[in-house]
């Protein structure tokens, strides 16, 4: 989060609060399945080159959303503020491409001296030409946005979650299939969200819980997880299916192979750095979202089933798959 700046001098000038890149590698997955598509819902053409959106606030409290073509500028602000060192982020004139009414994220800080964050009022000028304020996605419904948003967490807090799947009860089949996943489980009540992303909680055998607002405090309601598991475990039929049979999980896995034969548009699978020599992937597609470690399992959220994820093991097929979408995909600069 940025540091603010002392003051802002009149309604013209922005209070900058964050900064976030929009680029082929890196750009908020709220916004859609790939890079393209991000763009689109920005207004902006996807240059190879990429943007950086800073939100601030106006003199009068109003949420503005500021494309600017001066990426290098706001990635350094960024790495500043994420090791808690201040930075003036002001970005020249010539750079803005463009000021958006509203935050596509949820920003939980305001400027202080202004008004309350609000949206801008409509230009009457505009006669209708003036574009509806960003807002972010609303968090007590399911769809692409909160299942992207639930992929990001599980990139985020990896370890946290995978350590909660026990692969030999997860990941445990039949005698001549192969070990691709378990079951889902539903989601838990939704609470306010803090910060853009959605927090999994995985259960048990197999199972991952998601709750796209909490983040790590999910981990704090362990104790009521577990009784929910052993009511369900206790009520499951032995010959249930692993989630590897789930036909969206199939169609998941099989849209994702295509990807290798016929490389989707930029963006649409990003990888970025894991421990040790693994890569974290990240991947959309229509109606469906996929996190992995290149040297682990996989996790995969269906617009079809929310508030759920379905945990995919290793098996035969699936380290090829990483390794493959790897290849193709966009890393940062």
């Amino acid at each position: 989060m940025a540091p603010p700046n002392d003051t802002v001098a009149d309604d013209d000038a922005l209070y900058v609060l964050t900064a976030v890149l929009l680029t082929p590698a890196q750009f908020p997955s709220v916004l859609g399945d790939d890079y393209p598509a991000a763009c689109a819902a920005l207004a902006v053409e996807p240059y190879a080159e990429g943007y950086g959106l800073v939100l601030g606030q106006d003199g009068s409290g109003a949420r503005w959303t500021v494309v600017v073509e001066d990426v290098s500028l706001v990635a350094v602000a960024i790495a500043a503020w994420d090791c808690g060192m201040e930075y003036d982020l002001s970005p020249d004139d010539r750079s803005v491409v463009c000021a958006l009414p509203g935050w596509p994220l949820p920003v939980a800080v305001a400027a202080p001296g202004v008004a309350a964050p609000h949206d801008p009022l409509p230009d009457l000028e505009a006669e209708g030409t003036a574009p509806e304020a960003l807002a972010p996605p609303d968090t007590e419904s399911w769809g692409p946005a909160q299942r992207r948003m639930g992929a990001d967490e599980i990139a985020h807090q990896w370890t946290t979650w995978r350590e909660q799947i026990d692969d030999e009860t997860a990941f445990s089949t039949p005698a001549g299939t192969d070990n691709t996943g378990a079951e889902p489980v539903t989601e838990p009540e939704a609470e306010p969200v803090a910060e853009p992303g959605s927090e999994p909680e995985v259960e048990g055998e197999g199972e991952v819980e998601v709750d796209v607002e909490t983040g790590p405090e999910a981990v704090d309601r362990s104790e009521a997880a577990a009784e929910k598991r052993s009511e369900k475990q206790s009520g499951r039929a032995a010959t249930d299916a692993p989630s590897g049979a789930h036909p969206g999980v199939r169609r998941a896995l099989a849209q994702a192979q295509d990807y290798v034969e016929s490389p989707p548009p930029p963006g649409r699978v990003r990888s970025s750095f894991a421990t040790g020599d693994a890569r974290m992937l990240r991947a959309d597609g229509p109606g469906w979202s996929l996190v992995a470690r290149t040297d682990d399992i996989a996790f995969i959220l269906l617009d079809e089933e929310p508030g759920e994820v379905l945990p995919v093991g290793r098996g035969t097929d699936l380290p090829g798959l990483l390794k493959a979408l790897d290849a193709l995909a966009v890393r940062p600069a």
